[in-house]
């Protein structure tokens, strides 16, 4: 996968983050349309690719303050499995104005790559079966594509299965 020309979506956090830690992906902006019900399904539709290869960033109050879980955009995240993976007795959903201040990107485009602050980051285990996971870009209508490990590498991200798939 090769980096992409700046030209090729807009400079976000998170394509400054990816420039600097030297880390191939691919950049896919695309018409946001703001009354879709779920920007994760309306992002896989717009990449053509399927959506468990596009991943949803959701920020979650651990009581000692926030954290990432990254899941796929078809599947629910399983709180417990969170809180586990953290050494958190339990989670809960984080505010969604608190998830912005704190990360610096607006909700339906938060990503899980150059946020204001480091936070503890959790990826599904899914996400290491795939050369390829999508995630926001720091935009609605922007996603970026890159290998599992590499998105890992750059949010010091901990593996865990904390995805659960809706049936």
């Amino acid at each position: 996968m090769a980096r992409q020309r700046p030209g090729d979506g807009p400079a976000t956090p998170a394509t400054v983050a990816l420039d600097r830690a030297g880390i191939a992906y691919t950049r896919h902006p695309y018409d946001h349309d703001p009354s879709s019900p779920s920007y994760g399904l309306e992002a896989a539709a717009a990449l053509g690719v399927d959506p468990a290869h596009v991943f949803k960033t959701l920020l979650v109050d651990t009581g000692r303050g926030l954290a990432v879980g990254v899941v796929p955009v078809d599947g629910q995240l399983d709180l417990k499995a969170l809180a586990s993976a953290l050494g958190s007795k339990t989670v809960t959903m984080a505010d969604p104005a608190a998830a912005e201040r704190t990360t610096g990107y607006v909700v339906g485009g938060i990503s899980p790559v150059g946020q204001k602050r480091a936070l503890p980051t959790v990826l599904d285990e899914t996400a290491y079966a795939l050369e390829v996971v999508y995630v926001s870009g720091g935009r609605r209508g922007f996603d970026i594509g890159l290998s599992p490990a590499d998105l890992a590498a750059v949010t010091r991200a901990v593996r865990a299965p904390i995805g659960r798939r809706v049936s």
